[in-house]
């Protein structure tokens, strides 16, 4: 998890940043700044969670590093976790009607 380790060091050392469990949180723009930088991460995907939080997969294509990330609505962003061997997928829906549900009794 050598990403995880580098931010934590500047978000600790750069900005009022605090660790929830294994979390390493920090301002927005540092965390962005750094991943994009230092480790080549690009933004590959993005979604809302329920409560008003937003987590992004941010990806180096070329050496396979990844980082995944939630911000908060207080715009602070924190790491949930990151690794090695990325890949990007394009995999195609199954025609409708195709998938076998399993039903909950």
């Amino acid at each position: 998890m050598r990403p995880l380790k580098a931010i934590a060091i500047v978000a600790i050392t750069a900005t009022p940043a605090y660790s929830q469990a294994r979390n390493v949180c920090a301002a927005r723009p540092v965390v962005i700044e750094r991943l994009q930088s230092v480790y080549g991460e690009t933004r590959q995907s993005i979604a809302m969670g329920g409560n008003g939080s937003v987590f992004e997969t941010w990806a180096n294509n070329d050496t396979g590093s990844w980082t995944l990330t939630v911000t908060m609505p207080n715009g602070m962003m924190c790491l949930a976790t990151s690794g090695q061997s990325f890949e990007r997928l394009a995999e195609a829906l199954p025609p409708k009607g195709t998938v076998n549900r399993k039903r909950r009794r």
